[in-house]
């Protein structure tokens, strides 16, 4: 196949995401075994993958978007660690979600902004290069912000060790991320190369590391399907719309709002499941609430892309595709 056919068709298959993540979440449901294979080791080494493709895809210049559009990238953050967090410990009380449970949506919650938001952001037709950015700034940091929140807001249900969190984080999110970014700069033409299907290799992890939880969990999920797939979907929601609120009332442009909002509203799901079957492999179940994010957030950024889309932008800078 030619590199722009390729270029095309792994395209179509990446921005499908939330089909196959939805898709093989409803196998795991009935054909468990399919998935659960992918689990122990695989899942910590799926999401280095996952962060080492996004690596790929930056370039130095990335980070001194920071200091091109600081009052954005600051909004942003703080509604990546302030609202996010916030919705997820409060959703996990007001549905009374049992420990492991609410464990894994504080969890998620704090986790930084997903990788797929670049691609949503681009279908809403907002501002690409906002996003990028954002979603560089929140990952960095949650080498830090994240053991630190989940710590604080989950240890109410459960001893957590942050420390140990932040060895997780930093090995399977800042030393993969900083390792695709040197590659992207030492060796351009083999990043050149694998570009096109990188996005790809992604989805199909993110989507293995999804269905494998889903696969283990399905007891769980049978008992507590409502009340758990309610307080991912009001999670998702809640960070879309705040996200946005807050973004108007700090008198950005539409179209970076719109930008604030998808960053804010999508989670990096795999890394919360990966975190929650590494550091909390007492309560299966905790991971749970991140593969439901997956799926959840996918679904509701590809609609509020759509929809935002159709409205036409009136305003904001314009987008750099990535």
């Amino acid at each position: 196949m030619h590199r722009p056919a390729l270029a095309r068709w792994s395209a179509l298959a990446t921005n499908l995401f939330p089909v196959w993540v939805l898709l093989a979440g409803a196998l795991a449901m009935f054909r468990p075994q399919w998935f659960t294979w992918f689990s122990g080791p695989w899942i910590p080494v799926g999401l280095g993958i996952i962060m080492l493709g996004m690596g790929l895809t930056l370039r130095f210049d990335d980070f001194r978007g920071v200091l091109r559009m600081p009052w954005a990238v600051a909004v942003g953050f703080a509604g990546q660690y302030l609202i996010m967090p916030f919705l997820g410990w409060s959703l996990a009380r007001l549905f009374q979600l049992e420990s492991s449970l609410a464990v894994g949506l504080i969890l998620v919650s704090c986790c930084p902004g997903g990788t797929a938001s670049n691609v949503v952001t681009y279908l809403a037709g907002a501002n690409v290069a906002l996003s990028v950015v954002m979603t560089l700034c929140s990952t960095v940091a949650a080498v830090l912000m994240t053991p630190l929140l989940t710590a604080q807001l989950a240890g109410h249900y459960v001893p957590v060790d942050a420390w140990a969190l932040f060895r997780s984080t930093l090995m399977v999110v800042l030393i993969p991320l900083l390792a695709g970014l040197t590659l992207h700069h030492t060796v351009p033409r083999l990043v050149h190369a694998v570009l096109p299907v990188a996005p790809l290799v992604s989805v199909i992890f993110i989507t293995l590391i999804c269905a494998s939880i889903i696969g283990g969990s399905t007891a769980v999920l049978k008992q507590s399907a409502l009340a758990v797939a309610g307080a991912v979907t009001l999670l998702h929601l809640g960070g879309f719309a705040l996200g946005y609120l807050l973004a108007r009332l700090c008198r950005l442009a539409p179209n970076d709002a719109r930008t604030v909002s998808i960053e804010v509203g999508m989670q990096n799901s795999g890394l919360g499941a990966t975190l929650a079957r590494q550091h909390f492999a007492s309560m299966p179940a905790a991971a749970l609430p991140c593969a439901l994010s997956a799926t959840a957030h996918s679904i509701l950024g590809s609609l509020l892309a759509g929809y935002w889309r159709w409205r036409q932008p009136r305003s904001g800078r314009p987008a750099r595709p990535h």
